[in-house]
């Protein structure tokens, strides 16, 4: 069937079906401010994660086939896992900028719809642009009311690279390896190797075609998931065996200490798979990780199996994110946090 329809037009038709666009012509700003651009910035939250830095590179090599004038702008460094994206040294951190930060035509914002998670950079990126635009997966936060126009949202895709592969589709830019490796990077991670594709085939449709590109799906793998340390596999132990199992086994709660990651020399990053590991255990519907940022700061991470929805307990705090993945960073001693989540998921397991 595939091979019958052709892949480009097959792929397009039903990224567009399945991702359960109301009105695809919700994408024909963005594209228009894309084409009509010289200068583009791309960004992304953060403490950045596969998904939004796949979509970066992807779209960099992408909009430079168009002769754009690029630039990869974060908030924060590389963490070590992601260093095979950046090959070519592109990516540039707020505050250490290879050269000033003069007026830009358009900023491109993957996978967060949030500004506070850009921090100084969203107050520069308005500053010095004409246009800002979010490409974002996420549900819409309630604070921050989106103006259309100038954002391309699809909450029905599993993960960002799923749109910008039809953003990249639709602009008629030509994959190779360059763009094919950093969208299956982004598609990988954020379906934590094909696990959340939302009921969708679209997820595996999109690898198969960018797997006829030269991209090393084994490296993109041992980097994503398979790049764990002697000392990380000692400190999962070390956590995994304090998990507190709250509301008749029902929520599984894990604290991670600042003090233990500085003194084991492990990055932020290195911690966001102990929820995926804790979420395996049969009897729990839900878990929330409190990852400590520094003194009374911790940020908060829940997951759900399904049943309940954790996105408003997210925004409730501060956050947001997905239906049954989401998070917020909260200042407040631990004790005081964790009695807030206890009773949040006290009320929502409640009938």
């Amino acid at each position: 069937m595939v091979q019958a329809l052709g892949l480009t037009g097959f792929f397009k038709d039903l990224l567009i079906d399945a991702a359960d666009w109301a009105d695809h012509r919700r994408m024909h700003p963005v594209m228009e401010l894309i084409k009509n651009s010289k200068s583009i910035v791309l960004s992304t939250h953060a403490q950045p994660d596969g998904d939004g830095l796949g979509c970066q590179y992807a779209l960099y090599w992408a909009l430079k086939k168009m002769g754009k004038e690029v630039r990869v702008i974060n908030v924060d460094p590389l963490p070590k896992k992601y260093l095979f994206l950046d090959t070519h040294g592109i990516q540039e951190v707020s505050g250490h900028l290879k050269t000033p930060f003069n007026d830009v035509d358009l900023v491109l914002i993957f996978d967060t719809n949030d500004p506070e998670l850009l921090l100084d950079l969203w107050g520069t990126f308005n500053k010095k642009s004409k246009n800002v635009c979010f490409v974002d997966h996420h549900q819409a936060l309630d604070r921050f009311p989106l103006d259309e126009k100038k954002s391309l949202i699809n909450t029905g895709a599993s993960s960002t690279g799923e749109i910008v592969f039809d953003l990249i589709k639709t602009l008629q830019i030509p994959l190779d390896a360059q763009i094919a490796m950093p969208l299956y990077t982004s598609i990988v991670f954020d379906t934590n190797y094909f696990k959340y594709i939302r009921n969708s085939p679209t997820p595996h449709l999109l690898a198969a075609e960018l797997l006829r590109y030269p991209i090393e799906p084994e490296k993109v793998h041992r980097s994503l998931f398979g790049n764990h340390s002697p000392v990380k596999l000692k400190y999962l132990a070390q956590v995994l065996g304090s998990v507190d199992y709250e509301l008749d086994g029902r929520l599984a709660c894990v604290r991670v200490h600042k003090a233990d990651l500085d003194r084991l020399g492990l990055e932020s990053d290195e911690t966001k798979d102990i929820i995926d590991l804790v979420m395996d255990v049969q009897s729990i519907q839900a878990a929330a990780l409190f990852r400590e940022e520094g003194p009374n700061q911790f940020k908060v991470s829940f997951r759900s199996k399904g049943t309940y929805s954790v996105s408003q307990l997210a925004q409730n705090l501060g956050g947001g994110g997905h239906e049954f993945a989401s998070g917020a960073t909260i200042m407040a001693p631990y004790a005081e946090i964790k009695s807030k989540v206890l009773s949040a998921f006290t009320k929502l397991f409640t009938p």
